[in-house]
């Protein structure tokens, strides 16, 4: 699996010239899909509105047609279904995204546990853990939650912007 993880990133997902972290930025962005993943069906439930949610949050974020965001999903699965637990993805995240980064992720989370109308109280229990995890002080998570409010409400397709 890790070759065809290679692979893909290699074909597909080639950082820009100017990008000195050739190497790490594919394997953080397979980790933050792997995390929003486990936030996806941290209710036992992946709806439509979630899946639709997360899949147009990927293609804008990374600048992927479909086809690129659902290869990036399947191998962010595969990844996440051979994961003993999440540190592996919060710690590459946390080493090499900056604050302004980390807030935006979890402003992504939030707009993705809100997509299906509903907090369920593993999601919001999981999103603790996993900005815990991000090293993101509570204020943050909290300006995060509310940003990512705010942008539901106001367009949800505009929430990565």
């Amino acid at each position: 699996m890790l070759e065809s993880i290679k692979n893909f990133f290699r074909s597909s997902m080639s950082p820009s010239p100017e990008a000195d972290k050739a190497e790490s930025a594919p394997d953080i962005r397979l980790a933050a899909c792997a995390l929003l993943l486990e936030l996806a069906q941290a209710d036992d439930e992946f709806t439509d509105d979630e899946r639709q949610h997360l899949e147009s949050a990927i293609r804008r974020q990374y600048g992927l047609d479909q086809a690129e965001a659902e290869k990036l999903l399947e191998l962010a699965q595969e990844a996440r279904d051979e994961a003993i637990d999440l540190w592996q993805f919060t710690n590459l995240i946390a080493e090499n995204y900056s604050l302004g980064q980390k807030m935006v992720l979890a402003e992504i989370m939030w707009g993705l546990v809100y997509s299906d109308g509903d907090l369920a109280e593993k999601e919001d229990y999981l999103m603790r853990k996993i900005c815990n995890l991000l090293r993101l002080e509570p204020g943050y998570l909290a300006e995060a939650r509310k940003r990512a409010g705010d942008s539901e409400r106001a367009d949800p397709m505009d929430s990565m912007d």
